[in-house]
Order: structure tokens, then C-alpha cells, then sequence
């Protein structure tokens, strides 16, 4: 059982983000709508990892919070804690592997746009990226059911999916760092006024900005989760006692949903387009209040 300070304190702070990434996701959505300069293959991948943080902030998070409370309240029915904590987890299971997938997915999408050049518009199409969304909701869902019956199973194949998942966007970004640096070395090495026959594939300068928001993304998802995954490696070896477990599991999981919170942040401040549809949103909603 939880200390009672930490109990609440976790319970509160995560109520909070639930709150933060709710309303910051939803306001997301509503700016990615109105945005019209992202390719729509790559909008479709943000708004699903949108998608992904809102039912984490409506669903996962509240159901958390109360977790933690119910933890450290006495006289509750044990099988309604049960019920309630099997619950966020077994959602946590679903949307977690989604989120995960969709950041890599988008760091493969920013590789596929600077290898295959004026072809990427006909590689990456929004019919294949809502393909592979649903295949990574399904896989998703199998997660979690996965977790209904075999706990200890869903835990290995959540952690070695996650780690498979974050290995290719690390891959992917030192192919796009390796692209972008040869190409810098060509644009040197071509003399003014002569582009070598062939025209430049994409706007790098543009490029840059888009890799860079998904960069950020990758590097939140990555300082969120790696507690988590470490700590998830010590069970798997019974390496902490029971109780420091139950307080490291409750600490690093509130540290995974944080990053449904960061994720608006970092939309709003890397993405130009959306920063600027996000403030037009509020000021419309601002109107409607004082009208």
C-alpha cells in the first residue's frame, strides 16, 4: 500500500495533468484542423498521437488518480480497487503502444520525405498512413486484451515493443542528420548560380522545422518513458522489494502520462501554423464567452 502523502500527492498531480492534456489536445485537434500547410499524410499521423493524449487525459489519467486515491483510503471494497486499477491499466495497455508507434511513424515519415525527394508525395499517401493507424490501434487493443489475461506477458510485450518502436526513430533520425549533412555539403561544393543539373527534392528549410518539432516530440516520449521501461527491466530480474516497486511503478507511470501533456506544448511551440490556429481558436472562444 501507498504511503499517504504520496498517495495523494501522485493523485493530485495527475488529475492535473489529466486536466493539461485534455484541454491542450483538444485545442490541438481544433488547430491541426484549420491548419493547411502540413502534408496531409503527416497531419494525419499528429492528430492521431492527438487523439492518443486526449483519451489518455479523459480516460487513463482520471481513472489513475483515482487509483492512487482509492490506494490509500481504507475500508473500500478490494474488488473495487481491483476492478478500477486493471481498468487505467488495461487502457494504458491500448493507447500507450499507440502513441508510441504514431512517434515513430512519424519519424519515418520525415525520412521517407527527404529520401525519396519529389516521389514522397506518391510513397506516403493518406490511404496507406490510415492503414497503418489502424493497424497500430489494433495492435493496441491486442495489448490490452493481452493484459485482461496474461499480465506478465502484456508487460514483456509492451516493453519490447516500445523499445523496438523507439530504436527505429533513433535510426531514422541518424539517417535524416546523415541526409541533411551531405546535402549541406553538396550545396558547398555546387557553385552559385549552378544546382548540378538537378532540382533541389524539398525545402530543406522547411524540412528542418518539421524535423525538429518530431525530434521534440521523440525526445519528450523518450525521457517519459525510460524510467518506466528501466524500471519494468528490474522487475523482469527482481531486483526492488515489493514496496519500492509499488512507489517506483506509481512515480514512473505518472511520468508516461506527463508526456500526453508535454506533447500540445511542443506542437504549439514548434509548428508555426498551429501555434497561429491554436491563438485564432481562443480568441473565437474568448468572443463567444463575452458575447
Amino acid at each position: 500500500m501507498l504511503p499517504l502523502q504520496i498517495g495523494v500527492v501522485l493523485s493530485a498531480f495527475n488529475m492535473f495533468l489529466s486536466i493539461t492534456a485534455s484541454l491542450g489536445n483538444a485545442l490541438i485537434l481544433v488547430a491541426l484542423h484549420k491548419e493547411t500547410s502540413l502534408h496531409p499524410p503527416t497531419k494525419r499521423l499528429f492528430r492521431c498521437l492527438a487523439v492518443t493524449d486526449l483519451c489518455v487525459g479523459v480516460i487513463s489519467q482520471p481513472l489513475f488518480a483515482v487509483s492512487l486515491l482509492l490506494s490509500v483510503t481504507t475500508g473500500i471494497n478490494l474488488k473495487f480497487i481491483f476492478f478500477i486499477d486493471n481498468l487505467y491499466i488495461a487502457s494504458s495497455f491500448v493507447l500507450c503502444p499507440v502513441s508510441v508507434f504514431t512517434s515513430s511513424a512519424i519519424s519515418v515519415d520525415r525520412l521517407l520525405a527527404v529520401l525519396s525527394g519529389l516521389r514522397y508525395r506518391h510513397v506516403v499517401t493518406l490511404s496507406r498512413v490510415r492503414t497503418v493507424i489502424i493497424c497500430f490501434w489494433l495492435i493496441g487493443i491486442s495489448c490490452g486484451s493481452i493484459f485482461v489475461w496474461y499480465a506478465n506477458i502484456a508487460y514483456t510485450v509492451a516493453f519490447a515493443l516500445t523499445t523496438f518502436s523507439l530504436t527505429v526513430s533513433v535510426l531514422s533520425y541518424a539517417k535524416i542528420f546523415r541526409k541533411l549533412r551531405q546535402h549541406q555539403l553538396q550545396v558547398h561544393a555546387v557553385p552559385q548560380g549552378q544546382n548540378n543539373g538537378r532540382e533541389v527534392p524539398l525545402n530543406i528549410a522547411r524540412y528542418r522545422k518539421s524535423v525538429s518539432c518530431a525530434i521534440w516530440v521523440q525526445l519528450a516520449q523518450v525521457t517519459c518513458y525510460t524510467p518506466f521501461l528501466v524500471l519494468v527491466m528490474l522487475m523482469s530480474y527482481g531486483r526492488m522489494s515489493a514496496g519500492k516497486l509499488e512507489i517506483a511503478l506509481e512515480i514512473t507511470a505518472s511520468l508516461t502520462y506527463l508526456n500526453s501533456s508535454l506533447n500540445p506544448i511542443l506542437y504549439y511551440w514548434r509548428i508555426g501554423a498551429v501555434r497561429q490556429a491554436a491563438k485564432d481558436t481562443i480568441k473565437q472562444l474568448n468572443c463567444c464567452k463575452s458575447a
